[in-house]
């Protein structure tokens, strides 16, 4: 193999780039060409390609966010549009490809493979949602930004004596949120994973707090809980406010959780496995996912890896339960 693409897909993470700087720099020592497909997926459909070399990704490892841009493409589900972005890399001479994103884009990645474009996959992800790994490049950092966000919420509901209901992201999982609400000593934690019942797990331990003489209280909700319950933080907050008398204020952190600077963890394990990929490639792999299972980089059949069952760590949250109390 002489040449082949990198692209990152869906949302950004913090590390993306420390990643296709390990691609970019595996390959040239592999004596690789590498090219650059901007925008995801999207770009192997309109032939979006910039070369990449050991010069242009000297200056990378450290900013967050992607320097090939990201995108999703919904159009990608169909088969004819896979079909073309495999003869738009053929035709550009590209042999094998490296995808970094989510799950959906996993399934891309493995549409490639099965109509013969050789495509490797990274989890890069702030949810750490992908279930064939422990690490998602991208999740540290994120849960290091909600922490210094959080403490700073902290230092002016403490001032005031208020409440707030704080919203982290993760649409379909409580990963980030369960491990920040830890680390940030939040008086409740909601995740989407866990049913819960307002007045047991949220009003309940805010006034039992209250009577230790505690006068500030977080309550860490995932967005997840938005769209399986119908229920946003505002909500959450007005009844809190109503049923403890404590002033509360709804903030939602947003996109602020997705930028910034990666870890040292985030750029090490990203050049990990941007080197593992580039690898798999040269010897012949393909339809594969790269993956941390514990200290080591390991990878799995990405169908094996789709059917994968991920739960939430119990222990992890009945440690969060009692602890808060």
């Amino acid at each position: 193999m002489n040449k082949i693409g990198v692209l990152t897909s869906g949302g950004d993470s913090p590390g993306m780039n420390a990643a296709v700087r390990a691609v970019v720099r595996t390959a040239c020592y592999l004596n690789m060409e590498v090219v650059g497909v901007r925008y995801g997926y999207k770009g192997l459909l309109t032939e979006d390609f910039i070369e990449l070399n050991m010069r242009n990704v000297c200056d990378i490892i450290h900013r967050g966010g992607t320097k090939i841009y990201s995108a999703r493409c919904i159009g990608f589900r169909e088969k004819e549009a896979v079909l073309k972005a495999v003869e738009n890399a053929k035709r550009n001479g590209i042999e094998g490809l490296v995808v970094i994103g989510g799950d959906g884009s996993f399934r891309g990645a493995r549409d490639l493979s099965n109509f013969g474009l050789p495509t490797i996959a990274m989890p890069g992800t702030i949810d750490n949602d992908i279930v064939c790994t422990d690490y998602t490049i991208g999740f540290d950092t994120c849960l290091n930004t909600i922490q210094e966000l959080v403490d700073r919420l902290r230092d002016t509901i403490e001032s005031h004596s208020r409440c707030s209901v704080v919203e982290v992201m993760g649409a379909r999982a409580g990963y980030l949120t369960l491990n920040a609400g830890i680390a940030v000593g939040a008086t409740a934690i909601i995740i989407p994973e866990i049913p819960y019942d307002i007045e047991k797990d949220v009003i309940n331990k805010i006034l039992r707090t209250k009577a230790t003489g505690k006068n500030h209280f977080i309550i860490m909700v995932a967005e997840g809980v938005r769209f399986r319950d119908g229920i946003t933080v505002e909500q959450i907050a007005k009844e809190i406010e109503e049923k403890t008398g404590i002033e509360t204020r709804a903030t939602v952190l947003g996109h602020m959780q997705r930028g910034g600077s990666p870890s040292v963890r985030d750029r090490v394990r990203a050049s990990e496995m941007g080197n593992k990929a580039v690898h798999l490639l040269k010897d012949g792999m393909s339809n594969r996912v790269v993956a941390a299972k514990g200290e080591l980089i390991v990878d799995y059949d990405i169908n094996e890896a789709l059917e994968m069952k991920k739960t939430i760590d119990m222990d992890l949250y009945n440690c969060a339960m009692e602890i808060s109390l």
